[in-house]
């Protein structure tokens, strides 16, 4: 955590660290309830496993406002909700040229065990962090429970939960409002709270806890993987594709990444050909797997420059333009090669790379 950011209050309410408000603002801790029938629903993944969940059912909705230092007391609480087993969810701020937000979540069902170890690992992050949304669902019970980047908890619940989630509410003395004066209502900025100076590779920065929670999650990035939009819903066709590729030898002698450039039409086309872009780089007995772990769209300049051919050539059709073999890690470097602190980060001017195809 960066020791130099200072908590703001406005009218005793303490904001989350990562939040500072550009314009008056004195919010008062409450609730909003209200019912949403199942049929009012909007989908809520667009992955590939969207047609194996069922419709969220009748539920009521709380979306609940209090100070910042308060938010983990609450999230505990609310965890008492849930069965054994949920799936996760993380939205982070991402690094794709037309997406502002990258949303994960488990497609499989993971213990709340781990799920309360990722919380008790980095809750600082996933609780002050403005860049930042996190929370999990469980079918049978119906329970969401999400913490967005403003820091405002929402709970929805199947209709017999709900004067246990008003008893809940109740003990941390939060009362029904008729509307909540939240940071997200005026001009307001959003912040990290992490410290990571690129000559410390012991501290962690959002990139090394996005990886770690992926894999303790089980996240998948859920977005549509046969269709190319912006935010807007704009289909954008072919667009340039920055790929990092992760590959584990047969004999398990340790991970080796690719840093891919291409132009595809979907996500799902990048990754197909991302992997098998790196096979003409695969040891003797082949690579045991091969996970296309980021792929990430890039502006027609970006696609220029990193293949260093024009854009408008390479829009025309799908192909790859550039394969690099990144270094292989020191043991004192960041595990993460997205980090951009990363020596390893094809973007960052240190970096040796190995075998160069383009």
């Amino acid at each position: 955590m960066d020791p130099d950011i200072e908590r703001i209050e406005e009218g005793g309410f303490a904001f989350p660290l990562g939040l500072r408000p550009l314009a008056p603002l004195t919010p008062k801790s409450g609730y909003l309830q209200e019912f949403e029938p199942a049929d009012g629903s909007e989908p809520f993944l667009t992955g590939p496993e969207t047609a194996d969940w069922e419709e969220w059912p009748d539920r009521f909705m709380f979306d609940v406002l209090l100070p910042g230092p308060r938010v983990p007391a609450l999230v505990r609480l609310a965890l008492t909700l849930f069965p054994a087993r949920v799936y996760p969810i993380l939205d982070v701020l991402g690094n794709d040229a037309y997406r502002e937000i990258d949303p994960y979540i488990a497609y499989d069902l993971v213990g709340l065990d781990k799920f309360v170890e990722g919380i008790r690992d980095f809750g600082p992050w996933l609780f002050e962090d403005g860049l930042c949304g996190f929370g999990a669902l469980s079918i049978e019970p119906f329970v969401y429970l999400f913490v967005d980047e403003h820091k405002l908890v929402t709970l929805r619940v199947q209709l017999d939960l709900k004067e246990k989630v008003e008893r809940l509410l109740t003990a941390f003395e939060l009362t029904i409002q008729e509307q909540l004066q939240s940071i997200d209502s005026v001009e307001h900025e959003h912040r990290t709270v992490l410290r990571s100076p690129p000559d410390d590779p012991r501290l962690l920065n959002g990139q090394d806890i996005l990886d770690r929670l992926r894999s303790l999650w089980l996240l998948q990035l859920n977005i549509a993987g046969d269709t190319n939009l912006d935010d807007d819903g704009r289909e954008l066709g072919t667009t340039g594709w920055e790929c990092l590729v992760r590959c584990l030898p047969v004999d398990g002698s340790g991970d080796r990444f690719a840093h891919v450039i291409l132009t595809a039409d979907c996500l799902d086309e990048a990754e197909v050909l991302a992997a098998e872009a790196v096979q003409s780089g695969a040891p003797e007995g082949g690579w045991g797997e091969v996970d296309p772990y980021s792929c990430n769209r890039i502006l027609p300049n970006e696609l220029e420059e990193l293949a260093e051919r024009p854009s408008a050539e390479l829009l025309t059709a799908e192909g790859v333009h550039s394969v690099k073999w990144l270094a292989s890690p020191a043991p004192d470097e960041r595990t993460n090669p997205a980090d951009p602190q990363n020596p390893r980060n094809p973007r960052n001017p240190g970096n040796p790379h190995g075998d160069d195809t383009n």
